[in-house]
């Protein structure tokens, strides 16, 4: 064998490498600012993004590439605080606010603020102050933590396929 089919031979083999990696993602991630960063832990039917975002205003795209979603999702947003957060698909939206005074959580479904969703309903979502150290806190701003929060199984009947995640931290940096 020449030189230059082991050249071709070897590009062909990273090529399929490089195939072969971008097609077994299990989901497709894209951020409004450039320096906005969303890691992800996927293991069996549990995925939890971690979104940092220096900027605190922003949002993020995030599409299913299997058949469905897992049956758990988490999002862990890394801001110092939560003014407003919205998660939306096709058919359902829902928005919260943790207030700076007192940790306090309101959720309301498509944009009915004046309507809240309480803990009994379907779309309910628990948001979770949490420290650096990772254990739950209470002040606000946050220095190193994250709000973390379970999407309801409920927004994600139908499998859409994709859903949008926004948020403003009303802390700049």
């Amino acid at each position: 064998m020449n030189a230059g089919s082991l050249i071709t031979l070897l590009f062909l083999a990273i090529a399929a490498t490089t195939v072969n990696a971008d097609e077994s993602q299990p989901f497709k991630i894209a951020t409004k600012q450039g320096n906005d960063q969303v890691d992800l832990k996927f293991a069996s039917d549990k995925a939890t993004f971690s979104i940092h975002s220096p900027f605190g205003i922003s949002n993020a795209v995030i599409q299913r590439t299997d058949e469905k979603w897992p049956e758990t999702v988490i999002l862990q947003l890394h801001l110092k605080g939560l003014e407003n957060f919205k998660v939306s698909n096709d058919e359902i939206g829902l928005e919260a606010a943790v207030s700076s005074q007192d940790g306090k959580v309101r959720l309301w479904k498509d944009g009915k603020e004046d309507s809240p969703v309480d803990a009994e309903s379907p779309y309910w979502i628990e948001i979770r102050i949490v420290g650096s150290d990772g254990k739950p806190a209470k002040a606000i701003p946050l220095n190193d933590g994250y709000f973390e929060m379970q999407l309801p199984k409920t927004f994600f009947e139908g499998n859409p396929k994709s859903f949008k995640v926004e948020w403003i931290d009303f802390y700049r940096n």
